[in-house]
């Protein structure tokens, strides 16, 4: 029996958003909105998108002693996210600078902080919410080193899944590990290296897949998704919407993904839930904020 359906473990940000007419170029200065401030990082919104589905979510990660760590905690556990496995202090908590152009895409520049010094230590010391945790989520915002414990530390039978961005190249311990990896297109291409891939998202997924990972999503926003395993490779349609932020659809889409995965969901039913579940949350503007509750989510389907 499981405690979690989910344990993510991750980075937690203040974001820091300024709307723009367009993003300055290189020695350019442009004005832009009020700035806002929404509590973020890839780590801390995975949670909240997962635990506002529904599932029993936990969080690993680190969070200064400061106006901006409180604001994260109060987060999470206002949507029902087990902070037990948050720790604090050590550094500043971690901030993410985003403009956001009127199409609703965003640009980000992400300050680690605390989230730099989630060391394997941590990891390791976690070992009781990995016991207890049906599905394992991790991404790039906190030391490779650190994910690469995050493997090791894996209860027999639980299921990792992997998004790294920033993206690096990966060592192939956490590669055989992923089921699966997900990557957009950018990440891809720098987990693929000097590998000739071609321009087709298919190709892409089948290379990423003969590197190791058990399975491997490609998302390609607007175009959709695909899904590759040792069943074979499958689109995922779109769901058309008018966007109004894209910040953290990438988050939610992976929440939903992992969730109905430990759920028994096959990839592709998994992969078209959380295609529908990040297209729902483009319509609002911050990341957290956008998520879609589980009644939300079902309200909306029934209306399109």
């Amino acid at each position: 029996m499981y405690d979690y359906d989910l344990l993510v473990v991750g980075s937690a940000n203040a974001d820091l958003v300024i709307g723009v007419e367009r993003r300055p170029a290189a020695g350019e200065t442009v004005l832009g909105s009020d700035l806002a401030v929404h509590p973020g990082g890839k780590g801390a919104n995975q949670a909240v998108a997962a635990a506002r589905l529904g599932a029993r979510t936990a969080l690993l990660a680190r969070v200064g002693d400061d106006a901006h760590g409180r604001l994260l905690l109060d987060s999470q556990r206002e949507a029902g996210v087990d902070t037990v496995g948050v720790l604090v202090g050590g550094a500043p908590t971690g901030v993410a600078l985003i403009t956001v152009d009127p199409s609703g895409d965003n640009s980000i520049v992400v300050s680690p902080g605390a989230n730099g010094r989630l060391t394997p230590d941590d990891v390791r010391a976690a070992a009781c919410l990995f016991q207890g945790s049906r599905v394992v989520s991790a991404q790039l915002e906190i030391p490779l080193e650190s994910v690469v414990e995050v493997v090791r530390n894996l209860a027999p039978g639980s299921r990792f899944v992997l998004n790294p961005s920033p993206p690096r190249p990966l060592p192939q311990e956490v590669l055989a590990a992923c089921d699966p990896l997900i990557v957009n297109e950018h990440e891809a291409k720098v987990i693929l290296g000097g590998a000739a891939v071609g321009d087709a998202p298919e190709d892409w997924a089948r290379i990423l897949l003969a590197k190791g990972p058990r399975s491997v999503v490609v998302t390609l926003g607007a175009r959709g998704a695909l899904v590759a395993s040792a069943q074979g490779v499958a689109r995922v349609p779109s769901v058309r919407v008018e966007a109004v932020d894209t910040t953290g659809a990438g988050d939610a889409f992976t929440a939903a993904l992992a969730c109905r995965l430990g759920a028994g969901e096959s990839l592709p039913d998994a992969a078209a839930y959380a295609a529908r579940v990040g297209a729902a949350t483009v319509l609002k503007e911050g990341a957290q904020a956008s998520f879609p509750t589980a009644a939300e989510l079902a309200a909306r389907d029934g209306a399109v």
